[in-house]
């Protein structure tokens, strides 16, 4: 019989700070789009976290990654640095903060499914059902939040898109922490994609160069130091903690948070289409990731690099 496994209040804590620097992410955004074009944005801030990636490595004189951790850094690049901030970014060009934040509310129940899936973990029975109802319950909110119940907006598209690549580089980043370091993964994985983002954002100068108001300038900093790179230190250090599906639960205050922040920045007002939908939603994700999962073989603590100079 599995023993089950018992979160770490540690990767939990790590975790949560994570969330809360990520619940800035989607009212920011919106407030950074009003102005600036969705590719500068998404590309932008990646660049500026690269530049400061790279220097932090180059200071601190840590080792390269070895082999096969190269194409994983590929897998974490491709989700969180180069798919999550563009997808939302050209999202919320159409969409509201509000909005936005509910549908991303469905990424705690991605990340557990693909913790359990690359962390080979066995999840009960009572986990994929919750899981699966989640999914559905936020397509059918998505569906219905612009009034239309048969299709679904290609920017809820794009933000289950979004979810999808965000839930697969976490759960690659959490693993990978776990041998390199939790800040290592994500600025290793940010000076990767810095030739792609740099040419995007180069492109989008180009195309669109960039006006804004210090406001929106201030939203877009944040971005780029915080939700592109500060964040991540907190956030992969949880994960490689672990057990990553049950770390995965505190995302659940995300779309609370982002909620509120988008109320009392942005004046979204806070529909009872909204409150109910991410009632609902953030319910079905909430069920799915506390069901108890059962061990198949001592979660492999984080290693100690982080403080490495």
């Amino acid at each position: 019989m599995p023993t089950p496994l018992s979160p770490s209040r540690a990767g939990l804590a790590w975790g949560l700070l994570g969330v809360a620097a990520f619940s800035f992410t989607v009212p920011f955004t919106r407030v950074a789009v009003e102005s600036m074009s969705p590719l500068f944005i998404g590309s932008g801030r990646a660049v500026i976290a690269a530049v400061l990636a790279a220097a932090a490595l180059s200071i601190t004189r840590q080792r390269l990654p070895q082999g096969i951790q190269w194409f994983r850094l590929t897998v974490v690049a491709g989700g969180v640095v180069v798919g999550f901030p563009l997808l939302t970014s050209f999202a919320l060009t159409t969409t509201s903060a509000s909005h936005g934040a509910v549908v991303i509310a469905l990424l705690p129940a991605a990340t557990a499914v693909m913790a359990v899936l690359r962390g080979k973990e066995r999840p009960l029975l009572p986990f994929w059902i919750m899981a699966a109802v989640g999914a559905l319950v936020a397509v059918a909110f998505a569906s219905m939040q612009g009034g239309e119940s048969i299709r679904l907006h290609w920017s809820d598209l794009l933000l289950f898109g979004a979810v999808a690549a965000a839930a697969i580089g976490y759960a690659e980043g959490g693993l990978l922490a776990r041998e390199i370091g939790a800040w290592q993964t994500v600025s290793w994985a940010l000076v990767l994609a810095a030739p792609l983002m740099i040419t995007l954002t180069a492109f989008a100068l180009v195309d669109q160069p960039p006006t804004g108001t210090p406001t929106q300038w201030a939203a877009f900093a944040y971005l780029g130091l915080v939700s592109m790179f500060l964040g991540f230190f907190a956030w992969y250090r949880g994960l490689a903690i672990g057990p990553m599906a049950q770390v995965s639960q505190v995302q659940l205050t995300q779309p609370v948070l982002s909620i509120l922040w988008a109320a009392l920045i942005l004046h979204e007002e806070l529909t009872w289409q909204t409150v109910i939908g991410g009632i609902a939603v953030i319910l079905c994700a909430g069920i799915a990731v506390r069901t108890r999962l059962g061990r198949v073989r001592p979660t492999a603590s984080a290693p100690d690099r982080d403080d490495e100079s």
